[in-house]
């Protein structure tokens, strides 16, 4: 997960910017691979966005260790449970839980993903608000057979790509596998289904270490697969419920930037919220205003970024190849996509509220 621009600002407001700093990924950097598994090419970790010293990359698991440690002692946490209806009325939102009793909140804070559940129960399907990049990704846990010591390792063919990167110790590596592909229909509680997708896009592709990982695909244990898509939607809120984060905003995974929305966005909800004392008919509306360009010019970056992972021809994987062999043709190239990523990341004043 990267953090950059303002998110960095909001982090350190809350007093967890140097925690986080220390468990940055220190990724080094991209090698591309043909089927053999030679290296044609190589990019630095600054080459794609990421601005040493100022950008950190961390694991989702330690972010989400480090935000739980910061709340545990003032939040309730209710685990293993899902809500299945609210019903709104002038004095709060009364929740019906699938397996806890019904509770009743001030607020609802809808800050639960891509396939958010608090928007499908207010604002309709999620069909109506998802916007398709047109490819799937899954990544799973693997051990660093190749030895890998932060840096990440891709082999791309036309509509695919498969890769391996190891960013904590030694002993661990994830696998990556995107591939491009119409709508596939899916249980995303069914992981075998999911495999079964996987396996039937890259099952014919024998080059480098394809082969292997689709057999350590089988019994992995930490897996994530989905729909490379973005969410947009023309409002947030609907009386006292809003969305925070990919719920409302998503802007892709290959954007790089949905870890920075989410805590920005938290970041100015919880302001907005705290001006108009708790009024959320107008800090609703002003979290709205606030944070509507931030995320247009962040979802514009996840457009282009998405057409980088995914090459369509055996063309273009060639004159990439070449192109990395010669720095002085691609520094220009990576000098525009990291101002432009920089300037979408800092496209927000943050008030201090």
């Amino acid at each position: 997960m990267d953090i950059r621009g303002a998110a960095i600002s909001v982090l350190e407001r809350m007093g967890i910017l140097d925690q986080v700093r220390t468990l940055d990924t220190q990724m080094t950097g991209v090698y591309f691979v043909n089927d053999v598994g030679q290296i044609k090419g190589q990019i630095s970790e600054a080459s794609i966005g990421n601005q040493h010293g100022m950008d950190i990359e961390i694991m989702r698991e330690d972010l989400g260790n480090i935000l739980y440690e910061l709340t545990k002692e003032n939040i309730t946490y209710i685990w293993g449970d899902s809500i299945t209806t609210l019903y709104e009325s002038k004095t709060g939102v009364e929740v019906h839980f699938t397996n806890g009793k019904p509770q009743t909140f001030d607020l609802i804070i809808g800050a639960d993903g891509i396939h958010s559940n608090v928007r499908t129960l207010i604002f309709g399907d999620e069909e109506q608000f998802k916007r398709t990049l047109g490819c799937y990704i899954s990544i799973f846990n693997i051990e660093n057979y190749l030895n890998l010591e932060h840096c990440q390792m891709l082999f791309t063919v036309p509509g695919k790509t498969v890769g391996m990167y190891s960013a904590h110790d030694k002993k661990e590596a994830q696998g990556i596998l995107v591939f491009q592909s119409d709508s596939l229909k899916y249980d995303r509680y069914n992981l075998e289904e999911q495999k079964n997708h996987i396996n039937n896009a890259f099952e014919e592709l024998k080059g480098w270490e394809t082969p292997y990982l689709l057999e350590k695909l089988k019994e992995a244990t930490e897996f994530y697969f989905d729909e490379i898509c973005q969410i947009h939607m023309p409002k947030w809120s609907k009386g006292r419920i809003t969305l925070v984060g990919d719920a409302a905003y998503c802007p892709s995974p290959l954007s790089g930037q949905g870890t920075s929305l989410a805590l920005v966005g938290a970041y100015v909800l919880a302001g907005e919220l705290k001006a108009a004392n708790g009024d959320y008919t107008i800090s609703f509306d002003s979290y709205e205003k606030e944070m509507r360009n931030f995320v247009e010019k962040n979802q514009k970056i996840g457009l282009i970024t998405a057409g980088g992972m995914i090459e369509k021809s055996n063309f273009k994987i060639a004159m990439r190849n070449i192109m990395l062999r010669f720095p002085i043709f691609m520094n220009g190239m990576f000098k525009m996509i990291t101002r432009m990523i920089a300037k979408a990341a800092n496209e927000i004043e943050l008030k201090d509220y």
